[in-house]
């Protein structure tokens, strides 16, 4: 399996390629998919070889990399010019998760700095940006851990951990913290479908640190919720606007409001490249719509019948009404609204050391 310090990687860089750990196929299979171009980067994204917000943003960090050195091959005087295409292509990849807008953003920022080859540059850029995100997701994890009462048991939704992160993981890096700790006692974890993230990732993932973790059904989290079995719900997101609004994994919503009606405190782990301070509430949020196929059959059978048709969205929004506390690598924010975010961004801005 792929390492970085000791830390399970979904994306690494070595010797010229990026590989992904294809998440389509775990747990039953670990395959690394090696990539050499920014198109192909693109369509890995697009196909759920790599998923997760801060997975994603890096993963297309490396596609510049691979895009500016086909560039300056192809013409050393115009390579900013001719990398556009590739651009708007990992642009287009997946629309709702911030993080991947925000990497292509940064890495762009360093354009006009460079003279030459730019791929040394880009590359030390891109491994930068998935390093700070491994000591952000550390950071978030000491503080959201610090959150919890002892013999804490808890339900997360999705996968929010090392394979959706540079490494270590938001969600699941507060439940690896927490669980070092002696604070958790019990995971619970949505089986998430129509991808299953809860059950062939994340549970995967628990295992490998000797974590307990047991799976439920999606529908079966208000019966737990019922029975007083869980104390706090912990999710990642993949995009966060400045209200304190959240969109993440479909069916965090109905975490959300299911965790109001029983009393179950509601957790959010995001670095704060995931908060989106230009966009001021939830419904201007774009949820992407994947392929009915993906709802209408499992493992390539049909599970409905012909004629059958399905919607589905990979994302909700939760509002932040329905939000205990936000926690980021900048601090914690507790029921979130505008003026505590920007607090929080303000903050981050002018010392980057505040919290």
């Amino acid at each position: 399996m792929p390492y970085q310090h000791d830390v399970l990687c979904a994306v690494t860089w070595q010797d010229d390629q990026l590989y992904l750990l294809d998440q389509r196929k775990l747990p039953q299979e670990h395959k690394l998919m090696a990539l050499s171009s920014a198109t192909s980067v693109a369509q890995a994204i697009s196909d759920m070889v790599v998923r997760g917000a801060p997975a994603i943003g890096i993963t297309a960090a490396y596609g510049v990399v691979l895009a500016a050195k086909a560039a300056y091959a192809a013409d050393p005087n115009h390579w900013q010019i001719l990398i556009e295409t590739d651009m708007q292509k990992l642009a287009q990849a997946r629309p709702t998760a911030v993080n991947l807008v925000w990497a292509l953003q940064r890495m762009r920022g360093d354009f006009a700095k460079i003279s030459g080859n730019p791929v040394p540059s880009l590359l030390e850029e891109a491994q930068g940006i998935q390093q700070e995100d491994i000591d952000a997701n550390r950071r978030m994890g000491d503080l959201g851990a610090a959150l919890l009462p002892s013999d804490c048991q808890v339900l997360t939704h999705c996968n929010a951990g090392a394979l959706a992160t540079g490494g270590y993981g938001t969600a699941l890096g507060v439940i690896r913290s927490a669980h070092a700790a002696g604070k958790i006692t019990q995971v619970y974890a949505d089986e998430t479908r129509p991808w299953l993230q809860g059950a062939r990732l994340t549970a995967w993932e628990l295992l490998q640190d000797n974590i307990p973790v047991t799976l439920l059904a999606d529908g079966a989290a208000a019966a737990l919720m019922q029975q007083k079995r869980i104390n706090w719900i912990i999710v990642g997101a993949d995009r966060i606007t400045a209200n304190g609004d959240v969109a993440n994994k479909i069916g965090t919503y109905s975490l959300a409001v299911l965790a109001r009606e029983h009393g179950i405190k509601f957790m959010v782990a995001a670095p704060t490249s995931t908060i989106d301070m230009n966009l001021t509430n939830g419904n201007q949020i774009i949820i992407e719509e994947r392929a009915m196929t993906e709802i209408l059959m499992i493992g390539g059978q049909n599970i409905a019948p012909n004629g059958a048709k399905a919607w589905n969205p990979s994302f909700d929004v939760t509002p932040a009404a329905l939000v205990d506390v936000i926690v980021t690598e900048k601090g914690v924010v507790e029921q979130p609204t505008m003026e505590r975010l920007a607090s929080l961004m303000k903050c981050w801005v002018i010392n980057p050391t505040c919290y």
